[in-house]
């Protein structure tokens, strides 16, 4: 009780503070789950501030953003969230601002890309907490085998499934439009079509001729000719995908950093390149920001920001990076990371970052929109389903949404 009652961190006569911190589980196995990481940094934080008990819940990433709404909902709001988007909070004002809660230095550390994309009118919300891009990952022994090489246009990325096929090769493109990472996986095949979720001033363009041409594409010239796997896209989640990669299973997928070390572990040799576009090189490459939050509800406001400034300072910062093989979001980590010898396989996805195009995180109706795209853009792809028709629903859900319908 002591932590709900107390504002502003005063919480009776034991002076102790209760901070309920949900984050999302980056890790593949037990072994090396996000919890792991949390519990040893809410240990060492402890040890130096013992009036304050820092209480850590993780989620799969397939569970995390509906278990913080579902709280919050419940007018259980946690004092902090590291979840996939913050904007629809922000605009009910249930969050603190970045600067109600964070240090001058930490704050205006972040990469400013990624510090902008955290804002809502001009006014920072979203504090960025790890960061991804997105390249082709194929597996070299499959395409050594095949007789093929890297794809730079989208035919030529459907020449070679078709030959990684004929070599029996399960996943000859591994297309994960299941719940966990769908909107990443839609944004990077919009942008190699020349698409995107919104139009040059941020208007939501979700059925824009571009985006219908891509998925009829996807539809017509990869999933009907199964060469995607065994698994319908709408019931593949990026988790299973990596993991395939992983077994030596699937000939080529999108993937960001982690998957270096999950294929590492698994002894596969694999290659990386650009995303192929309709004709050439992806002219745009998705960028993926995760957000830390920080909840007013239980007044907590001095002691979330402590906290949070330990979180973000470089060490901290650098060890969750390297452990999970994501970008860090503060210049100063990204400094140490692009000049330190072992973090040079990361290289080509920092160069990537700042470049990058990023969901449109800063409308308060993305949640609601991101949420339906993990529920229908599976259906686009289907045997029977239509492009258009799936991605015209989606832009109705979007046009309500940013409408406050």
């Amino acid at each position: 009780m002591t932590a709900v009652l107390g504002g502003c961190g005063l919480t009776g006569d034991s002076g102790e503070v209760t901070l309920r911190l949900v984050a999302a589980d980056y890790g593949d196995t037990k072994a090396n789950s996000s919890r792991n990481y949390w519990n040893e940094l809410a240990k060492a934080y402890e040890a130096k501030h013992p009036d304050v008990h820092v209480d850590v819940t993780v989620y799969s990433w397939n569970d995390v953003d509906r278990k913080v709404r579902e709280m919050v909902d419940a007018g259980q709001a946690p004092d902090m969230a590291q979840i996939g988007a913050y904007s629809d909070y922000a605009a009910k004002d249930l969050l603190y601002r970045a600067d109600d809660v964070l240090s001058i230095p930490v704050q205006a550390d972040f990469v400013s890309q990624l510090a902008a994309a955290g804002q809502v009118n001009g006014v920072q919300y979203g504090m960025p907490f790890a960061a991804s891009t997105r390249v082709l990952f194929y597996n070299k022994t499959l395409f050594e085998k095949a007789g093929i090489t890297p794809p730079k246009t989208w035919d030529e990325l459907a020449e070679a499934a078709e030959a990684l096929k004929a070599e029996g090769v399960k996943y000859p493109y591994a297309l994960p439009l299941g719940p966990e990472e769908a909107p990443a996986e839609t944004m990077q095949w919009m942008l190699s079509g020349g698409g995107n979720y919104t139009d040059a001033v941020g208007t939501y363009s979700i059925d824009s001729p571009q985006n219908v041409d891509t998925f009829t594409w996807l539809k017509d010239e990869l999933v009907a000719k199964d060469l995607t796997g065994p698994v319908a896209p709408g019931k593949l989640n990026r988790a299973d995908a990596f993991a395939a990669f992983a077994n030596g299973d699937v000939g080529m997928l999108n993937g960001h950093p982690s998957l270096m070390k999950i294929a590492s572990k698994k002894n596969v040799e694999y290659g990386m390149v650009p995303t192929p576009g309709v004709d050439g090189e992806s002219k745009n490459t998705l960028g993926v920001t995760d957000w830390m939050t920080a909840f007013k509800e239980n007044g907590h406001q001095e002691e979330i920001g402590d906290f949070l400034d330990f979180v973000y300072n470089d060490e901290n910062v650098l060890d969750f990076s390297r452990e999970y093989d994501l970008l860090p979001v503060t210049s100063s980590a990204s400094e140490v990371m692009s000049t330190a010898p072992e973090d040079k396989h990361l290289k080509p996805f920092l160069n990537e970052l700042l470049l990058s195009e990023l969901y449109p995180v800063g409308k308060s109706s993305w949640a609601s929109v991101s949420m339906d795209v993990k529920k229908r853009i599976g259906q686009a792809v289907d045997p029977g389903g239509s492009p258009s028709a799936v991605l015209g629903q989606l832009q109705t859900t979007a046009v309500r949404a940013e409408s406050g319908e």
